[in-house]
């Protein structure tokens, strides 16, 4: 034992370097091998009773806005594909790439997305969460009215299809401001048309009504995707935390 103590010493001595830590060797006397071999035992013996650890994974705020920004995501590529559909059902110039009407007085009733972007970006997360929860609870209304008045089943399963995704985007919207600590939008959404609103005089404004309502949305989802793409960014995301559950003590 005295000799392989000697060797390791020397050897340290020679190979020590500053860059890296020198190994350390440490040798028990053979007259203690009988004690560590009795622990040993009894630690095997007693393994029910030591302390259970646990791995278990928080979901927390980081988790559910990169949820939300996938269901986001999800819902621009589902539009895509209704809203062409959509405008074919209205038929021309509605289904036509080129045009562009302005917007009416009478689409003021529908949240507009057409804010300055330096302006929508200077305000803090918790307002422009809930102006996006607000937008997407009105936008839903509307579009549950849309549902009812189509004239095709397919269409129809497509838009109840979109209004239970948009359902859930509000639902996530909501899980989001609740991880974060902000409370949610007092008061309802608003109803899809507010009391006295004149309905569409004629067939051609109706139709521009429901242009301007997926146009709209359309805006909403892009700008939403670009939100929760800079929340998620500074929101670390779940942590692993590990539990001690102690049985037997």
């Amino acid at each position: 034992t005295g000799d392989s103590e000697t060797l390791c010493r020397l050897s340290a001595a020679h190979t020590e370097c500053p860059c890296h830590p020198p190994l350390r060797c440490c040798v028990s006397p053979t007259g203690d091998s009988w004690g560590i071999f009795t622990f040993l035992c009894a630690a095997l013996c007693n393994l029910p009773a030591l302390p259970a650890l646990n791995c278990s994974e928080e979901l927390g705020a980081g988790q559910s806005i990169q949820q939300t920004y996938d269901l986001t995501r999800y819902l621009e590529h589902q539009l895509r594909t209704l809203a062409g559909t959509y405008l074919n059902y209205l038929g021309p110039p509605f289904n036509e790439p080129d045009f562009n009407p302005p917007r009416l007085a009478r689409a003021e009733r529908v949240p507009s997305a057409t804010v300055d972007l330096d302006l929508w970006r200077g305000l803090t997360d918790n307002a422009r969460l809930a102006a996006n929860y607000r937008a997407y609870s009105r936008l839903l209304c509307y579009l549950r009215v849309l549902d009812g008045q189509v004239g095709t089943a397919e269409l129809r399963h497509r838009l109840a299809h979109f209004c239970a995704s948009l359902q859930g985007l509000v639902l996530s919207i909501g899980g989001v401001m609740s991880s974060l600590g902000y409370p949610l939008p007092a008061g309802p959404a608003g109803p899809p048309a507010p009391p006295g609103a004149p309905a569409a005089p004629n067939d051609f404004l109706k139709k521009m009504d429901d242009f301007w309502l997926l146009k709209e949305l359309q805006t909403w989802l892009w700008r939403s995707a670009k939100d929760f793409n800079r929340l998620k960014k500074k929101v670390p995301p779940a942590v692993v935390t590990l539990r001690l559950e102690a049985r037997g003590f």
